[in-house]
């Protein structure tokens, strides 16, 4: 086992466990999330087994107010429309409810997050001559523009943690920082394999501020392209609970289908 595997790692739970679970305690009982594929969709289906079954999901493809009786392949999953209150089409959702902040919490993925946190889901390299082309935009430039909370879920490596992202997909707060200042402007919080980062108050820089059990900060900066800001004062995450690890558990059974 590599020793960035190793972190966090005990024969209950690993390190994406427990940063499957730190996201998914960040939502609250009816919020109203817009769901993205990977890591986003499992904390927010967690989260809604667990603290906040009133959590309404909302995901790309349309559907709104989804249940899922299991844990969705994709945004075009047809157990989504099946148990969702109401579909709409794209326009309706990006214009309606995105555009317009319906949106309590949006979360999102990252192939390349910087200080700033800044997003690239674009291309690896040069954009007109790139190493390697990836999914793309979708709909997450609108989303970390929009959403009322913006929560970047993304394992921590200095290949994704970069000093300065190839491509800007969706903005952060800019290139130094100050080119957002709205408030909500933004992610919240990037929540990692290593623990909890949240933006400086007064220079937005991505700052360490909770660590994920049995993770050191010197982990944490060694998974970092840049140097890392440390807060003062670091919180330690809460390991995860018995219900937590259950209803994780069952999720990522796909046999296990809810009445």
């Amino acid at each position: 086992m590599r020793e960035q595997d190793a972190v966090a790692q005990t024969a209950e739970w690993n390190s994406a466990d427990m940063m499957n679970v730190a996201a998914a305690r960040e939502l609250r009982d009816g919020d109203v999330c817009l769901v993205g594929v990977g890591p986003p969709n499992l904390a927010a289906n967690l989260a809604r087994r667990t603290h906040a079954p009133n959590c309404r999901l909302v995901y790309e493809s349309g559907a709104i107010d989804a249940k899922p009786r299991r844990l969705p392949l994709s945004i075009g999953d047809d157990d989504l429309a099946a148990t969702a209150t109401a579909v709409v089409s794209v326009p309706e959702m990006f214009n309606y409810w995105v555009g317009a902040g319906r949106i309590d919490v949006g979360f999102l993925g990252a192939a390349q997050i910087d200080r700033f946190g800044n997003i690239n889901t674009t291309v690896i390299g040069e954009h007109s001559d790139p190493k390697t082309r990836l999914p793309g935009a979708g709909g997450a430039p609108e989303i970390a523009a929009a959403a009322g909370r913006v929560i970047v879920i993304v394992k921590q490596s200095p290949r994704t943690f970069v000093e300065q992202v190839d491509f800007v997909t969706s903005v952060g707060y800019g290139p130094t920082g100050r080119e957002r200042q709205a408030p909500g402007a933004g992610p919240t919080l990037v929540i990692t394999d290593h623990g909890v980062l949240e933006p400086d108050p007064d220079t937005n820089e991505l700052t360490l501020t909770r660590l994920h059990p049995g993770v050191t900060v010197e982990q944490a900066r060694a998974a970092t392209g840049w140097p890392l800001k440390v807060a003062d004062s670091i919180k330690s995450v809460e390991p995860p609970s018995e219900v937590e690890l259950t209803a994780l558990r069952r999720l990522r059974d796909r046999e296990a289908v809810d009445a």
